[in-house]
């Protein structure tokens, strides 16, 4: 928010001027700091009122990577904290983000913690983002600590970026599937359903299924349809949504053929980047594992992980917690693990953990695309030459009857 005000200094001189802050309150204690007595303060009106009421601006995961990256760089440049993050916030075209990194730099003008300022905006900031930045303040390295979190979370928006930018080819083309099927069902069967059944010869029998398939459509079975597809998705949505329905999604997915090897390596490597980054960070390995297991992703891998991070507690090692779960942990990373162990660099050999596995991952994909697209394109092509078919074996009935 930005603010008009009106004061005098020190000297008894009337100053004007503007001032952003989050709120009124902080408005007045960053004017207050500069040794001004405020007489009027009252917020511009450059903001439309819908856009005051609703914050439509959504922080993104791209929007967090640069604004750790950049914090990173000026924070390691010896700019003070605070004069970073009204730096930053200043630059931000996101409402909704120069919002709370405004409020956050005034809990800590106010004697806040870095750390504690961010816990009270969780959305944005998990407990690994606040915990990396609690571990740089307690041992005097929020620098690195903050650059380990940029590191982190450059990596695994690329890592995330390339799943899902591979997925939507294949995406594209079930839905281009599904909307042929409907276009061909309302603007081009009818009119070739009417010149068939125009002739009053017999229609073969993929013709008449066709045709009574294009008739449920166009009725109130295309609406029925559409109807169970958005409830099933919504439903399938909010069970996801429950701690139940989420581990049941969860074991399905790990069972599927191709996906769930897949799944598991994505899972591998996304918790042995996060233990390494927090364990590098300079947390304790039970705290590293308990906040790792809370942000893999899966419920599946989590109650593994907090299994070991119990056995941690009792002074057994993490690979002894691994080995239990074969299913989930292969040998290699269990072995690469005990390696790490004993040698003590446990941080570097989950780091070359992570790359081997974000290769394997990259080839796996690219091999379950080369599978998946043309299965994609042979079910298209084939409901494509059902329809012609069906089209094209009573004209030649037709024609060989005359």
């Amino acid at each position: 928010m930005k603010f008009n005000y009106q004061a005098r200094t020190k000297a008894g001189e009337i100053q004007v001027g503007t001032v952003e802050a989050a709120s009124r309150e902080g408005a007045l204690i960053l004017l207050q700091r500069h040794g001004l007595y405020i007489t009027s303060l009252e917020e511009t009106e450059g903001m439309p009122i819908y856009a005051k009421r609703f914050n439509l601006s959504i922080v993104s995961k791209k929007d967090l990577v640069v604004f750790s990256r950049q914090l990173s760089i000026m924070f390691k440049s010896k700019v003070p904290l605070i004069e970073a993050l009204t730096t930053l916030a200043g630059q931000s075209s996101k409402a909704s983000l120069k919002e709370k990194i405004l409020k956050i730099s005034e809990k800590i003008e106010g004697g806040t913690s870095f750390s504690q300022a961010i816990s009270a905006h969780p959305k944005l900031f998990d407990s690994f983002y606040v915990n990396m930045v609690k571990s740089g303040e307690a041992s005097g390295k929020l620098s690195d600590s903050l650059n380990y979190l940029a590191d982190h979370l450059e990596r695994q928006y690329n890592f995330r970026s390339k799943i899902r930018g591979a997925m939507i080819y294949p995406i594209m083309l079930f839905v281009m599937m599904i909307a042929i099927i409907f276009l061909m069902s309302f603007y081009v069967l009818p009119q070739l359903t009417s010149m068939l059944q125009a002739t009053d010869q017999e229609l073969p029998f993929i013709t008449k299924m066709v045709i009574a398939g294009t008739n449920f459509i166009r009725g109130w079975g295309g609406v029925a349809f559409i109807i169970l597809m958005i409830g099933g998705a919504i439903g399938f949505f909010r069970f996801s949504k429950t701690k139940k329905g989420k581990g049941k999604i969860d074991k399905i997915i790990l069972k599927l053929p191709m996906v769930g090897n897949l799944s598991k390596m994505i899972y591998t490597a996304r918790f042995a980047e996060n233990l390494s980054t927090l364990i590098s960070g300079g947390l304790p390995i039970a705290k590293a594992l308990e906040i790792s297991g809370a942000v893999v992703g899966s419920s599946v891998y989590q109650d593994a992980i907090l299994e070991a991070c119990d056995d941690v507690k009792k002074g057994e090692k993490i690979s002894d917690g691994f080995k239990r779960h074969p299913d989930l942990f292969p040998d290699m990373f269990t072995t690469m693990v005990l390696v790490g162990e004993k040698t003590g660099t446990l941080d570097t050999t989950l780091t070359n953990v992570v790359r081997f596995y974000q290769a394997e991952v990259n080839r796996s994909l690219d091999s379950f695309l080369r599978i998946l697209e043309p299965l994609i394109i042979m079910v298209l092509g084939g409901g494509v030459g059902v329809l012609i078919a069906a089209i094209l074996m009573p004209m030649y009935q037709a024609i060989t009857a005359i």
